[in-house]
């Protein structure tokens, strides 16, 4: 790090090294700045410890020598500590004159000696604990700067005091939004830029988003708020244009409903939304928007879920409570009722019901030379249930409403008689496509995979191609939330896990002291998904085998019915048993002090046992029914029954009448 002082303005002001030498030795590492070779310090091996040089170093012994750009932080495990250092980089853009990098890839330095001094078990742990941090090393997609704050947008460093900004950057950034690895590598932050030709004038329109650090997590594992107010997937959004001596910045956020919900995956394609009864359910939501009241002003929310069907009662949940916040604007708008499939258009509905306070919100517009000329007195808070794909294109509608009225704005007072408004075709895609880019990774942190209506946001409606493309997506998230995100993958570390999220983000700390958290006490997912898997196929194989035999004679006929019976109940037992089955985070605990009810909603561990004996005309099927107290509760074979008939959707009975014809 270096200390400048610029003759424009005398203040002085931190910079980071931006290109490092690092030196492996047997007994630490060494890292030194290649513009200021006679600086730098150590990091023993032992220990993970840092240590300033006071002397030379005999470089020459250095096992290996390679250039890094940056060291982004440490966390220590069982065996020691672990130093993460940025190996390769891509400058993507600017944010405010100032460069913007993109990690394209990481290291872990391991300093730990004390790997020897571990028990078997802790030798186990410590082996999955990194593979995590390998799962970080691979990440993609984030972004930092060496000379600025990226955390801070355009307004509140407007308003910070000269001082504040003279820090080092570190001690700039905004809590909500720095780094899971130190304040310069924001984990959550996204990074969007375009040159428009506004009126035949090179302008540069940004799109930065923030997420929260304060609840991490992937899509069905992470919902609703927690008890101080922070909700998951709670994003700021910030859309920056700079253009004929004027920058401008409009901002809205998102984020899940703040009441305490969960949605625990359990095989079925849409998990049942489930509203959790707790006392300071209330002050929740009260705190949640305090907090946006005296971070932005004046606040709208406005939620997109369905008034019917499986959201409605997480809609009512939502709408209930903001009666009791008289301070806020509270708006529903079923999107899917009111827009569709095609006409969205209708958008405008929603516009023109909150257009008074959206335009009494306004922008934050000031010249190049720092002038205020408007401030953003209000937010708009938008969510749906995944504050994902309805989200996205809702914003960008707005989005693109707020960039035209801060363009005619920038006219009027450049005294300039064009149109300030989109008029090329060209710019027009430009806006969209980075919509579209933002809304992709904002969903692949979350969900792991591209937004849904991506072509609504591109093209202005639903196509054919998006169609097939969101159909892909949405079989994807299923198999991605039903058996890797809570174990594999996950929404900040694209496609890594949700352990990895609690790990590095602080949620769990790693004590060689406490029980193991990977110890089977019971069965978990992934000794029970392949169980199931081999059963139902086996069962499905069997059952095409016996059918194609079925009009042979009797016997055949019986085997037919009685494979199809036990692969039926197979199939009922492994969706009543869906929630084991699914991939679970087990670093961190899903449940709220002072909850009522069990973790996961509940299910047993029952299993099934199947046997088949035939000979001489005598075919026996002995089903039995084994209980386990994983959760206390008691198996009946009717309640397997009753749910083999809502799986098959009472095809069981069709199979016998086609059987019988």
């Amino acid at each position: 790090m270096e200390i400048e002082s610029p003759p424009s303005t005398g203040k002085t002001r931190f910079k980071l090294w931006s290109e490092l030498e690092l030196h492996e030795f047997a007994d630490k590492f060494v890292i030194k700045p290649v513009e200021s070779p006679d600086q730098g310090f150590s990091i023993a091996r032992s220990d993970g410890s840092f240590r300033k040089l006071d002397g030379e170093v005999n470089l020459k012994t250095a096992s290996r020598t390679y250039t890094v750009y940056g060291v982004a932080g440490t966390i220590r495990l069982l065996a020691g500590t672990y130093v993460l250092v940025i190996t390769s980089r891509k400058e993507v853009g600017t944010y405010l004159g100032y460069p913007v990098f993109r990690v394209m890839s990481m290291k872990f330095l391991p300093c730990n000696e004390g790997l020897r001094n571990l028990t078997n078990q802790q030798k186990k742990d410590e082996a999955y604990f990194q593979t995590l941090l390998r799962n970080v090393e691979e990440t993609p997609g984030l972004y930092y700067s060496y000379e600025t704050d990226i955390t801070l947008n355009l307004q509140r460093r407007y308003k910070m005091a000269d001082g504040w900004m003279s820090k080092p950057i570190w001690k700039q950034a905004d809590p909500r939004f720095h780094a899971i690895y130190g304040v310069l590598l924001n984990g959550g932050l996204r990074f969007q830029t375009g040159q428009l030709k506004l009126n035949n004038l090179l302008s540069t329109l940004t799109l930065i988003s923030r997420r929260c650090t304060r609840r991490l997590g992937t899509r069905m594992w992470r919902r609703g708020a927690n008890l101080e107010g922070d909700t998951a997937n709670f994003i700021e959004t910030e859309q920056l244009l700079e253009y004929d001596g004027f920058k401008s910045s409009f901002l809205q956020v998102r984020g899940s409903i703040p009441l305490l919900w969960e949605q625990i995956v359990d095989l079925s394609y849409k998990p049942r939304l489930a509203v959790i009864e707790h006392q300071d359910t209330s002050m929740v939501v009260k705190r949640h928007f305090h907090d946006l009241l005296q971070r932005y002003g004046d606040t709208i929310a406005v939620d997109l879920t369905d008034q019917h069907g499986n959201e409605s009662l997480l809609n009512l949940a939502f709408a209930t409570e903001m009666e009791k916040l008289p301070d806020i604007r509270y708006v529903s708008f079923d999107f899917h009722q009111r827009c569709g499939n095609s006409n969205f258009d209708n958008l405008k509905l929603l516009y023109d019901e909150i257009a008074e306070d959206f335009e009494k919100h306004g922008y934050f517009l000031q010249t190049t030379q720092g002038e205020l000329l408007e401030e953003q007195k209000g937010i708009l808070r938008s969510n749906c249930i995944d504050c994902l794909d309805r989200t996205n294109v809702t914003q960008s509608y707005l989005a693109r409403i707020s960039l035209d009225q801060q363009l005619q704005r920038m006219c009027t007072l450049s005294q300039s008689e064009k149109t300030c408004i989109f008029t090329e075709d060209e710019d027009l895609e430009i806006f969209r496509n980075l919509w579209v880019d933002q809304g992709d990774e904002i969903s692949l942190e979350y969900s792991g995979t591209n937004a849904l209506k991506g072509d609504i946001v591109r093209y202005g409606k639903q196509t054919i191609s998006g169609l097939i493309k969101d159909g892909m997506s949405a079989l994807s998230r299923y198999y991605l939330n039903n058996f890797q995100d809570g174990a594999r993958q996950a929404s900040f570390f694209h496609n890594k896990s949700l352990d990895a999220i609690d790990l590095i983000s602080g949620n769990y700390t790693v004590n060689g002291h406490s029980p193991s958290p990977f110890q089977l006490n019971k069965f978990e997912s992934r000794t029970l998904f392949p169980v199931a898997s081999a059963l139902l196929i086996g069962g499905l194989t069997v059952t095409s085998i016996t059918l194609n035999r079925a009009g042979q004679n009797a016997q055949s006929m019986i085997s037919s019915v009685v494979c199809v019976g036990a692969t039926a109940g197979m199939m009922a037992l492994v969706k009543a048993n869906g929630r084991q089955i699914c991939s679970r985070p087990r670093l961190y605990s899903l449940r709220w002090p002072g909850e009522t009810g069990t973790e996961g909603g509940g299910g047993g561990g029952g299993y099934l046992v199947a046997t088949l004996t035939s000979g001489c005309g005598l075919d026996i099927i002995m089903l039995c029914l084994t209980a386990t107290s994983c959760s206390g509760a008691t198996w009946r074979f009717a309640y397997v029954a009753y749910y083999m008939l809502d799986f098959m959707g009472r095809g069981f009975d069709v199979v016998l009448g086609l059987l019988y014809l």
